[in-house]
């Protein structure tokens, strides 16, 4: 177990030293444009200040104490801290940096994760392809990869066995984590996502607060 985690680990650190050539070019942009997959359409968004530095420190992934009653497999989402965290036995969780839903779109709950996939494919609804055209070669599914708006991995969110539309993806946008930047989806470092994906089972809870 230690060792299929050991490489998968250095799988995705190599991944996050790929995609990290990626943030700097989109950040020198005066806006930013990307897809959000609730809205269903491209969101122009400003860029923090420094966005090509990446995430703040604190929402680098960390290992810390835990004293919550949920079981470990648990899914907790701090919105309001901009935090994940995946519970883990002993008082202790993994705890990563995400974006969260911006102003209006945030929302509480307890779902599941009823299925996930890795590189998931985008496929962008008529309406986004009627406003711009470019985007009809992806008119059945974009294929996974670095230049896809889902990112790395996508846990996707149900309740009661009927999906929820959000999802918990990774992000070609890094510097987009520790912000409200989504329509209720939570995004993560594609190299968080991988781990979170690997680890969490199909039919974990996932608590939003």
């Amino acid at each position: 177990m230690r060792s299929i985690l050991a490489r998968t680990l250095m799988t995705t650190a190599a991944l996050a030293v790929g995609l990290s050539t990626i943030a700097p070019i989109a950040a020198n942009a005066q806006t930013l444009r990307y897809f959000d997959p609730v809205a269903r359409q491209v969101v122009n968004v400003e860029p923090p200040r420094h966005a090509s530095r990446g995430p703040a420190p604190e929402y680098r992934r960390h290992i810390v104490a835990y004293d919550g009653p949920e079981a470990p497999g648990t899914i907790v989402i701090d919105s309001q801290n901009k935090f994940l965290y995946f519970v883990q036995p002993g008082g202790q969780a993994i705890r990563y940096g995400v974006g969260v839903g911006r102003e209006g779109f945030g929302w509480q709950g307890v779902v599941q994760v009823g299925a996930k996939a890795e590189w998931p494919t985008w496929t962008p609804p008529a309406e986004m392809i009627a406003r711009e055209p470019r985007l009809v070669e992806y008119s059945e599914g974009m294929p996974g990869g670095p230049d896809n708006p889902l990112g790395a991995r996508a846990l996707y969110l149900f309740d009661h066995g009927k999906d929820t539309m959000y999802r918990i993806h990774g992000t070609n946008e890094p510097w987009t984590i520790g912000h409200n930047v989504s329509s209720g989806c939570i995004r993560m470092m594609n190299h968080d996502v991988i781990e979170l994906h690997y680890l969490a089972r199909k039919g974990a809870k996932v608590i939003v607060r």
